[in-house]
């Protein structure tokens, strides 16, 4: 762990006013930098490293879904935390990826600082990257704390953001097949 993190996590206990000292304080600055460097590892993997050659031969061509793969964040913004499920899929063009391998993906880049639009398009076009596949769609519903614990403090909202490459962008009737597999569409 680099040394300075603890260091910089007292200082804004000291900031916030608090006595870093105190009993129930004092190993708090390295117990929130070992939980930060968790919450962020991602930055430490790379697409290469999580789908390490699970790629198959297929002769599938029918649409692939991974639902409801849960996912934890931290905004870019405030440091705060958003929290969903993800939903991926592709049509694949002669291989198929290693099915635990999505939902890897979907983690790598979620435990990075991020902004849910930005998630969503790097799942995609990693996906896209990894499988060539004929189409790839992801979709992002979450709930984050940097609007419910802040700011407007707004408990039951939700943001849902898309991303539909090749096929589903192209085809209405895919798209429309994706949405209503994940109870998205009626």
């Amino acid at each position: 762990m680099n040394r300075s993190l603890p260091e910089h996590y007292r200082d804004i206990l000291i900031g916030l006013g608090e006595d870093p000292d105190r009993e129930g304080l004092l190993d708090t600055p390295v117990r929130a930098a070992r939980a930060m460097q968790y919450l962020c590892h991602g930055y430490e993997q790379s697409v290469e490293t999580i789908v390490n050659g699970a790629l198959f031969a297929s002769d599938s061509d029918e649409m692939i879904i991974v639902a409801d793969i849960e996912l934890y964040s931290l905004c870019e913004h405030h440091l705060l935390p958003f929290i969903g499920k993800a939903h991926v899929a592709y049509i694949p063009t002669g291989k198929v990826l290693g099915l635990s391998k999505i939902a890897r993906l979907v983690d790598m880049f979620a435990r990075r600082l991020q902004i849910q639009e930005n998630l969503t398009r790097q799942i995609a076009d990693a996906v896209q990257q990894v499988t060539d596949a004929a189409g790839v769609a992801v979709v992002i519903e979450a709930r984050h704390m940097c609007m419910m614990m802040r700011g407007v403090e707004k408990q039951n909202s939700t943001m849902n953001t898309s991303v539909m490459l090749g096929a589903f962008r192209d085809s209405s009737t895919t798209r429309q097949e994706f949405l209503q597999l994940i109870g998205r569409s009626k």
